[in-house]
């Protein structure tokens, strides 16, 4: 039986990738292979689609340390659900590998300065980032805010959202009293979930807004790293 010339190239990797930690090189090029679909939008397949890209990508390097016998670093527990379609369009980095790596790059960032320099290197190497790419930008910046207030998770479904506070979370009691108060339906619960409605459903109003008010319940260190410019401005498009 002739072999097909999908199934030649995984046996070409397997041969070429057979290092230990090569999982990731491996699992990349079968995403190229099968084709990944949407990587963070409704239509995934395969076990991303079941886990989202993100986390896919941090249980293989987890996987791999585990093989290396190395120590997992301590994990953000932030978690954003919010709807969104943020993605690379292939237009603007039309390699697929690439643009999976260029995933990884903005989901490991863990300081503002690494993500201002990812997207320093976007746009070296491939232009000025389209609206899609600024937005997924936005949003990481958005998950560090979130673990410098203190914000286990967002959820925004329709037009609700909810975030989800840790118990030594870094906000103002009284910037989040007047919020409440001057949000109609909004609510805030005993165990640490602020409740209000959010009409805005562009990608890049939903971002801004989110951040908005993560700034202004923040206290404390995180609200002065806020106020001294320790946050990402995405660079407008030329």
């Amino acid at each position: 039986m002739e072999l097909t010339p999908i199934a030649r190239r995984r046996l070409a990797a397997l041969k070429e990738f057979s290092d230990l930690g090569a999982g990731f090189k491996i699992a990349a090029l079968d995403l190229e292979l099968r084709g990944a679909g949407n990587l963070l939008g409704g239509e995934q397949s395969g076990h991303i689609e079941a886990i989202g890209f993100e986390l896919y990508t941090q249980m293989l390097e987890r996987a791999v340390r585990e093989m290396k016998g190395e120590a997992a670093p301590d994990e953000a527990e932030t978690q954003l659900n919010l709807g969104l379609n943020i993605r690379v369009p292939g237009e603007y980095i039309p390699e697929e590998n690439q643009r999976l790596q260029m995933y990884k790059r903005v989901a490991r960032v863990e300081t503002e300065s690494q993500l201002a320099d990812v997207g320093g290197e976007l746009e070296d190497r491939y232009g000025p980032p389209p609206p899609a790419v600024r937005n997924l930008l936005e949003y990481a910046s958005l998950k560090l805010l979130c673990m410098r207030v203190g914000v286990n998770a967002i959820e925004r479904k329709r037009d609700s959202v909810t975030f989800k506070f840790r118990q030594n979370a870094a906000v103002d009691p009284e910037q989040l009293a007047r919020f409440v108060s001057s949000q109609r339906a909004a609510q805030f619960t005993p165990d640490g979930m602020l409740k209000f409605v959010l009409k805005a459903t562009a990608a890049e109003e939903v971002l801004r807004v989110l951040r908005a008010v993560l700034e202004q319940l923040a206290s404390g260190e995180a609200a002065s790293e806020v106020r001294s410019g320790a946050s990402y401005s995405v660079p407008e498009r030329r």
